[in-house]
């Protein structure tokens, strides 16, 4: 009879006061920024993080996107926002919450159009090879190589592929003579 080893076991942590954990100032520009308080890390192997972001007035969360394996949850806990969902523009103030299901081809962010800042609650996945589509310029991020490309740049399947060239040679291997067997 063969054991398995326990499961790996963590130590569990105790609850975080969130007025501890700093805010992370960031900005792009003139139309993009704020400040966010990361809850909990991805970086750890969890694939999913929770955040407390804060919008000021006149600025846009991110750039509208949407992602093919990861879904995000946000909810508003002061002030009021725009939801941009596709085409659609829905207010929201605190209280309200919408989710972004994996898959979900319409892109989303969120833009501050008031004159108080407003924070809100992320919840969302990270997964090592998620595919985020961004709707207003067309590109494409490919998490697992690290590499964003421009939709616009599409290619045929068979492009560049040489269809009247004659197949490759297989490669020959080699056969071993038969003797003893070495141990490696």
């Amino acid at each position: 009879m063969t054991r398995t080893k326990p499961p790996k076991r963590t130590t569990p942590r105790p609850p975080i006061a969130t007025s501890r954990i700093a805010w992370a100032p960031w900005a792009h520009g003139a139309r993009f920024g704020g400040r966010v308080r990361v809850l909990s890390s991805t970086r750890a192997g969890a694939h999913v993080g929770v955040l407390i972001e804060e919008l000021p007035p006149g600025k846009q969360s991110c750039p509208a996107h949407y992602h093919l394996s990861e879904e995000e949850h946000i909810y508003v806990l002061d002030g009021e926002v725009t939801l941009r969902l596709g085409d659609a523009r829905h207010r929201m103030k605190a209280g309200d919450f919408v989710s972004f299901p994996a898959g979900q081809a319409a892109g989303h962010c969120l833009i501050n159009d008031g004159d108080r800042v407003a924070r809100y609650l992320v919840v969302g996945e990270s997964l090592p090879h998620d595919v985020c589509v961004y709707t207003d310029t067309d590109k494409v991020n490919v998490r697992a190589l690290g590499e964003i490309y421009d939709r616009g740049a599409r290619r045929d399947y068979w492009e560049g592929e040489p269809g009247d060239a004659p197949a490759p040679e297989p490669v020959r291997r080699r056969t071993a003579k038969k003797g003893p067997r070495r141990r490696r």
